[in-house]
């Protein structure tokens, strides 16, 4: 059958300059359609442009169509184009053969809970599981043979926030949590950065949360790093130094044990605090000694049009730019 067609349409090859298309569309055509639509290709009655319309329209409803990133990679949206189970496997293995004749690299497939019996029949032809998350979870295959798999891993690293807070009295803000230490330690209040949210604002929101006092932004003082945390991920924990506005501590009755201020010399010597809680406060202590901060600034990227923020090391030759009461 296959050369059936090639035949009737190496005819046409004088007749149509765009033969390579033609032959594909007229080919998928046939192959779906039947010979009851089409006897002669170019008959007053089939007319070549609306055999290709129709053909168009057959290949569309036989593939995913998904869409195309900068990495030439397509994504498939479960939630954007419809298919039965039953239609699924043929239309997937359409579409597989498709991609590899465009030179695609990675196929992802987004499959919502709605469809999650796409699941097991992309598992089965060889797609693995990138993440997942409430509502959806993703898959890939890498389809170059002949190219190394360089699709990056999910997210891997969780990032928190910690906050020196200081009053006018130079006290700092420390809580004890209900459910974190097996003993009581008096520690700073913080805790994870939310999705699409910036580390000053997380910071700013924590302390708010925690203790219902009102802060903003000083400086960005150091940050700790280590591995193998929740879901065994690296974590990375910032630690901002920043302004008390208000005085009236409300502790969050959920998650705090106790809440106060307490001088630093007594937190600096504290002997439920712990050496790194103690390090966070001497580095504030060092910055301001030497006039030093950590400021953060924000733009839009030039090409991706995304805002970003930006963190520097400021050295003012202000010496009262930094006052702290000894």
């Amino acid at each position: 059958m296959i050369i059936k067609y090639f035949v009737k349409l190496c005819k046409y090859k004088s007749k149509y300059s765009n033969f390579n298309d033609f032959y594909i569309k007229y080919f998928i055509y046939r192959y779906f359609s039947g010979k009851k639509y089409v006897k002669k290709l170019h008959s007053q009655r089939y007319p070549i442009q609306f055999t290709l319309r129709m053909s168009s329209t057959i290949i569309k409803q036989s593939i995913f169509q998904g869409k195309t990133d900068r990495y030439q990679g397509i994504t498939v949206f479960s939630e954007e184009e419809s298919c039965s189970v039953e239609e699924f496997t043929d239309k997937l293995k359409n579409s597989m053969d498709t991609w590899k004749n465009d030179g695609k690299r990675g196929v992802w497939f987004k499959v919502h809970l709605n469809q999650c019996d796409w699941v097991p029949i992309l598992v089965k032809n060889g797609f693995s599981y990138h993440h997942a998350k409430k509502e959806y979870v993703m898959l890939y295959y890498w389809l170059p043979q002949h190219e190394s798999d360089n699709v990056p891993s999910y997210a891997h690293t969780m990032v928190g926030v910690g906050a020196v807070v200081l009053n006018e009295s130079d006290q700092v803000l420390v809580v004890k949590e209900k459910y974190f230490y097996t003993a009581p330690m008096w520690k700073l209040p913080g805790g994870y950065v939310e999705p699409g949210e910036n580390l000053v604002d997380a910071a700013i929101r924590e302390v708010a949360e925690e203790t219902g006092i009102q802060a903003e932004f000083d400086s960005l003082l150091t940050l700790r790093q280590t591995h193998q945390q929740m879901f065994g991920c690296t974590d990375i924990y910032v630690v901002m130094n920043l302004k008390a506005l208000s005085q009236d501590i409300q502790k969050c009755e959920k998650e705090i044990a106790e809440c106060k201020w307490m001088d630093i010399e007594e937190y600096l010597n504290h002997p439920h605090v712990h050496e790194l809680n103690r390090f966070f406060v001497q580095k504030m202590l060092h910055h301001k000694k030497h006039n030093i901060k950590i400021k953060c600034d924000h733009g839009v990227h030039q090409l991706l049009k995304r805002p970003y923020t930006v963190y520097s090391v400021l050295k003012t030759d202000d010496e009262n730019a930094f006052e702290f009461n000894k």
